[in-house]
């Protein structure tokens, strides 16, 4: 029964995180609106989420394991309700960027907290990598879920209204449910690295994680996925608006199959990782990501735009390109897994702050990149771009596949 507590907290943990975090769109748009920003004050809310998360991570992640996983969600999710209950309370677009700011923080706590506790409700590598794709794929599910609960909230006929800030009160009992739950289940101990004896210790065996060949490798291979998929999942939109000839509105929604492939793919992943080897399946993944990109992008050379279009006449590609999605989803979960997995226990916390780092690095790389090639040389050639990181990601796969091989080996000696 604690097992089950232990899991259903964590998955309730994620879902509450994917709601605020992707809340961003949102909140500019409602912050516009209803405090009367411009676009550009209301885009550093961006840097306000992103920063903290990597920030945070870095520099708590390697000495968690003292003040202990439960403690430390429980602590992350009293700022979150605290961050939301000041919403409604004090409204204002400084509260505001508070509010991401305490979510950003409080997310590199829940992150490093879940991916090491995993560790310890797993036995094995295959079972480790079925339940990171079942807790990235709630994450998806929260994605999609978050547009329609602070819809229900936005006042259509009154985009002034500050009747969208009510969302927060359920966001803030959700939390504080969250940190209730933590406080009465019982969390597997947490194990901690007998040699470290102080903080800078701690930090610095972190930082030694990097220079393990197998880490160095997964690193390069974890920034190149997030670079591929914030590149394509940011820019999609744009790429359906101005190349696929969409309305704004169709360009989104359209948009929202590359979310569920991703929701849809962990989940089966979840799955499927129990029964086969995860350097085939993502393989296999990969070779049918660069299949669709080589496939469906001459479907959208020279279309011409049409005022009357519809799904039902909609271009093919605008249908089969959000696909990447489904196949694109096990990789990060399944790459996370396999480092952890070959790492003791003790560096879990550590080797998930790195991650946290570098994934962080490769999305704002991957919008940056994606978004100068998009306006400098058109949207087929941008999405084109994301088949090098792919060839790359090949290539780092089976290298991981061995060096991690190679690790558990000399492990077991």
């Amino acid at each position: 029964m604690t097992a089950i507590g232990v899991r259903v907290a964590l998955f309730s943990a994620y879902f509450l995180f994917a709601i605020l975090l992707n809340s961003v769109g949102t909140v500019i748009l409602q912050s516009i609106a209803a405090f009367g920003v411009t676009k550009e004050a209301a885009s550093i809310l961006e840097a306000f989420k992103d920063l903290p998360i990597a920030v945070v991570s870095f520099l708590v992640a390697s000495f968690l394991p003292r003040l202990g996983y439960r403690r430390s969600m429980i602590v992350g999710f009293a700022i979150v309700a605290l961050a939301c209950i000041a919403m409604p309370l004090a409204p204002g677009f400084a509260t505001t960027k508070l509010m991401f700011f305490a979510v950003g923080s409080s997310f590199a706590l829940i992150k490093v907290s879940v991916y090491s506790t995993i560790g310890l409700l797993t036995k094995d590598s295959n079972a480790h990598a079925s339940f990171l794709n079942l807790i990235e794929g709630v994450f998806m599910i929260g994605v999609l879920s978050g547009y329609w609960v602070f819809a229900a909230f936005i006042d259509p006929a009154n985009p002034a209204s500050l009747s969208w800030l009510d969302v927060y009160w359920v966001l803030a009992a959700i939390a504080v449910a969250n940190a209730v739950l933590l406080y009465f289940v019982h969390f597997p101990p947490t194990p901690i690295a007998s040699e470290v004896k102080n903080l800078a210790g701690e930090f610095g065996a972190m930082l030694a994680l990097t220079w393990k060949p197998a880490v160095l490798v997964f690193l390069v291979s974890a920034f190149l996925y997030v670079l591929i998929e914030q590149g394509i999942g940011t820019w999609l939109p744009t790429f359906n608006n101005e190349v696929l000839h969409l309305p704004a509105a169709m360009s989104v929604q359209a948009t929202s199959i590359f979310a569920a492939g991703l929701a849809i793919g962990r989940l089966g992943a979840g799955v499927i990782l129990r029964r086969l080897d995860w350097y085939w399946l993502l393989n296999g993944c990969v070779v049918v990501m660069a299949g669709l990109i080589i496939l469906t992008l001459p479907l959208t050379q020279n279309l011409a735009p049409n005022a009357a279009i519809s799904w039902a006449n909609a271009p093919l590609a605008a249908f089969i390109l959000p696909l990447i999605g489904l196949f694109m989803a096990p990789i990060y979960p399944a790459i996370n897994s396999v480092i952890l997995s070959s790492l003791p226990r003790e560096r879990h916390a550590a080797m998930a702050g790195l991650i946290v780092v570098f994934s962080a690095l490769g999305g704002t790389t991957g919008s940056f990149v994606t978004g100068r090639t998009f306006a400098a040389f058109g949207g087929q050639t941008a999405f084109y771009f994301s088949l090098l990181p792919m060839a790359v990601i090949l290539i780092s796969l089976f290298a991981l596949k061995r060096l991690t091989k190679e690790a558990n080996a000399e492990a077991e000696i």
